[in-house]
């Protein structure tokens, strides 16, 4: 029986019982957790022409990459990837963005084949890959060339991005055409303990890789290059692409399992490989900056989603905590500039911001004993803008005013200044690579404290809270002690991060700690997944490396920057990586990605997921 046929097949029987079909191209999963079978989540509209339109667009696709994409040389030099027509002499050759369209268009072509399962998903994904790297370039070369003469032809052929993109839009039709599967659940019961070692190491290394490749992906930026960004937007379309593929197939919730089931095993491999990044090739002076400073506002924002993930209370001064961090260290690191003329070892830097910090959270705090929502996000809006107003005007002479403190020494340990190179292992490290080591300790410490709070007995109660403050009440929760105390473990993680931030810029200022600071490190919160701890660490890093990569667009940067955003909370409102219950609430859907109002048992235990109505009888 042809594909078509069985996608006939299964319509036929979908119109009939009204149930679910089962796909004969996925085997049955095996663990008792899965479900005997698989709904489609959009049905099969033209199952005879699926194939032919795959297979068709794929072929288009990597013809796409074996022409030349733009006419003539730009104002800025040859477009990269020797994609320019009149150094178009190797058309095999494949490297950057034409080599990332020619894998996804065989990716696609072997998915259309091949016995997978998520068939329909996985050729989706691979087509939309295909499309943004063509939509991506052709945009660039059109506005840097003056118009659509620069991907049209000239004297030859030179509109490679626009048969790639024509691929890319057939194979999106050609997956829509046989129909888009559920989301596929595979089996991890009775895989052995090695095998799931060597599974999580691999996964992880590859992780490793992909971060690397993502902060290096174009060069850097500047005058002598001014298409990184179009590169690096062109590699997120593949990563993206090749990753939504992964998860179609059910590959990443499968990898994600194994990882929850061998969770200590996955914790030292993840802290290993985040040692590792050193190493690869975004071990220079330039990435590891932007790595611990990355890592700096990850630990931040951790400590926010203490505080607006699990506790539901609206913080949008929450950097002034981060600030007022940095200037304790500042005043106690021995700076001429400091008010304090005294230098004090590091580590008990720490614990005085911790407290400082930690008192002005209960400060800030308390009026939550009287107000929420709303009102609540203006008092703390106003305490973050007197923290600024004071820093600025040297109210108290601990802040310099305008002036700043610069002069901040770094930190060294065993005569070692943790701005200074290092070798390990025969291998030379980039200069600030310690304060990179001291982050990923430190963000792996906030991270260890978020996961025992968040299930521990005043998690619950804060995620109580958040779900309903009156309700909690009843149960006899001590909401105001529980709402201060949020405020102040927030509070310390930030003033911790601080005292890092202020002996890695050398300068505290406050012009650092204003109020779009706080809205940002708020976005990463929501963008990443309230309540999650991969989440707040993957929306600070979007935050933080989109606008660095994005720089070679200029004035358009923090437009194209604030579209991405939008596009995000428009398709994906949970955030990227949400926890079960926000995935529930927000977008209706288990942690599989599968619809809850097609598990009526699961769907009657979740708040605000109502069960598909009952039938009535005859």
């Amino acid at each position: 029986m042809t594909e078509a046929e069985e996608n006939r097949a299964d319509v036929t029987k979908a119109a009939v019982t009204e149930t679910a079909v089962t796909d004969t191209d996925m085997a049955e999963p095996a663990d008792a957790t899965a479900r005997p079978g698989k709904t489609w989540h959009i049905p099969p509209r033209r199952p005879a022409l699926a194939k032919p339109l795959r297979a068709g667009g794929a072929v288009l696709a990597a013809i796409g990459s074996l022409l030349p994409w733009a006419t003539f040389v730009l104002n800025d030099g040859a477009y990269p990837a020797k994609a320019t027509l009149p150094y178009f002499d190797a058309p095999f050759a494949l490297e950057s963005f034409r080599l990332h369209v020619m894998l996804l268009a065989l990716a696609a072509l072997v998915a259309t084949f091949a016995p997978i399962p998520g068939r329909g998903r996985v050729v989706r994904a691979l087509g939309w890959g295909v499309i943004a790297i063509a939509t991506v370039n052709l945009l660039f070369i059109a506005y840097q060339g003056g118009g659509l003469g620069a991907v049209t032809a000239g004297e030859g052929v030179a509109f490679g991005s626009l048969v790639a993109l024509a691929g890319g839009i057939v194979i999106v039709v050609g997956a829509y055409a046989g129909g888009i599967e559920q989301p596929v659940h595979l089996p991890t019961r009775g895989i052995n303990r090695f095998v799931a070692w060597a599974v999580l190491l691999v996964s992880f290394f590859a992780l490793l890789m992909l971060i690397a490749s993502t902060l290096t992906a174009g060069g850097q930026g500047g005058v002598t290059n001014p298409y990184a960004g179009a590169m690096f937007l062109s590699f997120l379309g593949f990563a993206g692409g090749g990753l939504a593929a992964l998860a179609g197939a059910g590959v990443t919730s499968w990898i994600s399992r194994l990882s929850e089931q061998h969770r200590p095993f996955s914790i030292v491999v993840l802290l290993l490989c985040a040692v590792a990044l050193p190493f690869t090739n975004a071990g220079t002076d330039y990435w590891m900056t932007v790595a611990a400073n990355i890592g700096v506002y990850a630990a931040t924002a951790i400590g926010l989603n203490v505080v607006v993930g699990l506790a539901g209370l609206l913080d949008i001064g929450y950097v002034a905590f981060l600030g007022i961090g940095a200037l304790v260290a500042a005043n106690l690191s021995g700076a001429s500039a400091a008010a304090v003329g005294v230098q004090v070892p590091f580590p008990l830097v720490v614990v005085i911001a911790a407290i400082v910090t930690g008192t002005f959270g209960a400060i800030v705090g308390s009026p939550t004993l009287r107000v929420r929502g709303d009102y609540l996000a203006i008092v703390t809006l106003a305490f973050g803008e007197i923290f600024v107003r004071s820093a600025q005007n040297d109210i108290g002479g601990l802040t310099n005013g305008s002036n700043a403190i610069p002069g901040i020494p770094a930190i060294s340990m065993f005569g070692t200044g943790f701005n200074e190179s290092i070798n390990v292992l025969g291998r030379k490290l980039p200069a600030g690579v310690l304060y990179y080591f001291l982050v990923v300790l430190l963000v792996a410490l906030v991270m260890a404290m978020f996961a025992n709070l968040k299930y521990s007995r005043i998690g619950r109660a804060w995620i109580a809270i958040r779900e309903d403050e009156d309700v909690a009440k009843a149960m006899g929760i001590r909401t105001g002690r529980a709402k201060i105390l949020a405020f102040m473990v927030g509070a310390t993680t930030a003033g911790i991060a601080g005292t890092v931030f202020a002996h890695k810029l050398s300068t505290v200022s406050y012009e650092s700690f204003r109020f779009l600071e706080s809205v940002t490190l708020l976005a990463a919160v929501i963008l990443g997944g309230m309540g999650t701890i991969p989440g707040a660490v993957l929306g600070a890093s979007v935050l933080f490396v989109l606008p660095e990569k994005l720089r070679e667009f200029s004035e358009y940067r923090l437009l194209i920057f604030g579209l991405a955003l939008v596009l995000i909370m428009r398709f994906r409102p949970q955030g990227l990586l949400p926890d079960r219950h926000r995935r529930a609430e927000l977008a209706g859907e288990d942690l599989e990605g599968r619809k809850l109002d097609e598990h009526p048992a699961m769907a009657a235990h979740l708040p605000g997921v109502a069960s598909p109505p009952k039938e009535a009888g005859p």
